[in-house]
């Protein structure tokens, strides 16, 4: 299957370099959505071997997302997984999300970082047959959930937030790192420009009755990543973002 990787970006020139090429080292297809960013993002992304797209003007990562989403069904993409561009996601995930889909066992897969893949050796057995492989177990290393105060918070509104309008039971709703079949990615609607899409995307999978898995990947929380996003005004505006998305679909 044809596999294409969808990245937004906003002046991201000190990072999506490096991005790029740890993607491609797992899937040639790579889109970077320039979203109006005022430095060198574009021209370093096309350096590093991704098909550029551009928006004029800063629209948010969910306008973004539909460019490049857009971008990979017109190239024949047959699976879309969206990725951050500022380092913290772990490319060698990709493999993971991706899979469950190809098995035919899924519409779309989502990245959780609360989620841990089974270790058969560690529990003193090997290959049980009643195990999904693709299975995760919630994390209580508390290491490894390691993040922002502000980011714990604002992730624990927006989960609360789609269990009450979605009815779905997940352990991380903000993440990033997801994957669609590629019928999935052609009925996907993203009416929200900006940070609210991440939920959008959840009440889209209830709406289509979409059949989904949670995945367990891997957040790397660099000084660089953890100066972007991190403020209380955000959370305040994906609240207020997916408050006035619900009245505009009633």
């Amino acid at each position: 299957m044809r596999v294409a990787v969808v990245i937004p970006a906003y002046n991201e020139e000190k990072a999506i370099g490096k991005v790029i090429k740890e993607v491609r080292a797992c899937c040639s297809h790579v889109f970077v959505v320039d979203d109006g960013s005022n430095d060198a993002t574009a021209e370093v992304a096309r350096a590093a071997g991704a098909m550029v797209l551009r928006h004029v003007l800063n629209r948010g990562q969910g306008a973004a997302l539909a460019t490049g989403i857009a971008a990979a069904l017109e190239s024949g993409a047959d699976i879309i997984v969206t990725f951050d561009a500022d380092g913290q996601m772990d490319p060698k995930d990709i493999a993971s999300l991706v899979a469950p889909i190809e098995a035919g066992l899924c519409d779309v897969a989502l990245g959780s970082r609360f989620l841990v893949r089974h270790c058969e050796e560690a529990e003193g057995r090997r290959g049980n047959p009643g195990r999904d492989r693709f299975a995760g177990v919630r994390d209580d290393n508390k290491e490894r959930q390691r993040m922002p105060l502000i980011r714990k918070l604002t992730l624990k509104v927006a989960l609360a937030f789609t269990q009450l309008t979605t009815g779905l039971k997940l352990t991380d709703t903000h993440n990033g790192l997801r994957a669609f079949s590629r019928q999935a990615a052609f009925d996907l609607e993203l009416h929200c420009d900006r940070m609210a899409h991440a939920s959008e995307i959840l009440e889209e999978i209830n709406r289509h009755g979409w059949r989904y898995r949670e995945v367990p990947v891997h957040i790397r929380y660099t000084e660089y990543s953890m100066k972007k996003g991190q403020k209380l005004s955000g959370a305040f505006k994906i609240l207020r973002d997916l408050i006035m998305s619900s009245w505009t679909r009633e």
